[in-house]
């Protein structure tokens, strides 16, 4: 196999580690000699060992001399755990390759140059593309101290979230909604609006596929929300209020939603009376939240599109068309073609009966 080949079996290693190791990021390793592999590790959960400690105790002979296969670069800073180019400098293995280097300034760089300096050969940069893809959210995270923000809607070919009557729960298919619940599975957090919660009462687990439950977060600027909703009767004290500063009025509310085990942040209002999402971005990444999954409504799109506090699009695009009906983004204030916010396609996608569309900005 080539370096290529194991880099790319290291990230598919890695991508066990999804849901549980945030906002660490999803690392996996392998130690190969004379084209055997002698051992294979990957960051299982967060504030436990990382993936090249686990590929170490596990290998089945001594690996003095190895190539040791790793798609992010080792980690030489003490953090919840000994740095892993300690243990690899020990275990005095040959060659490492490096899919990519780490964005985390404790890291960029100084693993690779303290492998150097201990004689090691190093190679850097193999399926590098696809290995930033796979840690997009902590890059995101680590460098600018706020989640990744994902917006995912559900909607008809004419763009439409909801009839009229804001009856229709559900546009997709089941193969879609599947789809949406092994999303939330990859997610730290969903989040929606207050308006979503009154006329749906979702309960936003993961129940048509496995994985964990994310955090649930909830903007409700003048915290009216009604506390017999399934958020906040749930079993799961996982749910996080964005409110209004002004809201800190409301004492009685405010303790009470207190004790019933969820969490409140009070956000500055923007100059048209709105939450201040980056604020909230930066208070949410302060409790280690790196990704969020925005799942609507309407006023949540457009508020979070409008602030340009998104970093891609999926639309689950059903073939049905409704003329009239909620729209999926409400009004941007571009009064011109030619000032429209552009998308680039990444990638379509049919799932059951519907068609799945990603976009980056």
């Amino acid at each position: 196999m080539t370096d290529e080949s194991y880099i790319q079996l290291a990230i598919e290693i890695a991508k066990k580690g999804i849901g549980h190791v945030s906002p660490n990021p999803l690392v996996g390793c392998i130690i190969v000699k004379n084209d055997k592999i002698l051992g294979a590790g990957y960051h299982q959960e967060y504030g436990y060992n990382h993936a090249e400690i686990n590929a170490i105790e596990s290998a089945t002979e001594d690996i003095e001399g190895s190539t040791l296969y790793v798609n992010l670069e080792p980690c030489s800073h003490h953090g919840k755990t000994p740095p892993c180019v300690d243990k690899i400098i020990e275990k005095k293995v040959k060659r490492v390759v490096v899919g990519t280097m780490d964005m985390n300034p404790l890291v960029s760089g100084q693993g690779i140059k303290k492998l150097k300096n201990a004689g090691i050969e190093v190679k850097v940069g193999f399926q590098e593309k696809e290995c930033i893809s796979l840690n997009k959210f902590f890059f995101k995270y680590i460098t600018k101290k706020i989640p990744y923000v994902t917006l995912k809607a559900a909607q008809t070919l004419d763009g439409k979230i909801a009839d009229r009557n804001l009856e229709s729960k559900w546009i997709t298919s089941v193969d879609a909604r599947r789809r949406v619940h092994a999303l939330r599975a990859q997610y730290d957090a969903v989040l929606i609006g207050a308006g979503t919660v009154k006329k749906d009462n979702p309960s936003l687990t993961v129940r048509l596929t496995e994985g964990r439950n994310p955090k649930k977060i909830v903007i409700d600027d003048k915290l009216n929300l009604s506390l017999e909703s399934k958020l906040f009767t749930s079993s799961e004290k996982n749910l996080i209020i964005l409110t209004s500063e002004k809201s800190f009025v409301k004492k009685k509310k405010v303790n009470k939603i207190f004790s019933m085990g969820a969490d409140i942040l009070f956000i500055k209002e923007t100059d048209e009376g709105k939450l201040d999402l980056k604020q909230a971005l930066r208070e949410l990444a302060k409790l280690h939240i790196a990704s969020i999954l925005v799942e609507g409504g309407n006023k949540v799109f457009t508020s979070f599109i409008k602030q340009n506090l998104y970093d891609e699009l999926l639309l689950f695009v059903s073939p049905k068309i409704l003329g009239d009906g909620l729209p999926v983004v409400g009004d941007l204030g571009i009064r011109s073609i030619r000032k429209s916010l552009k998308l680039q396609v990444n990638n379509v996608e049919k799932v059951g009966d519907d068609i799945l569309i990603e976009l980056v900005k």
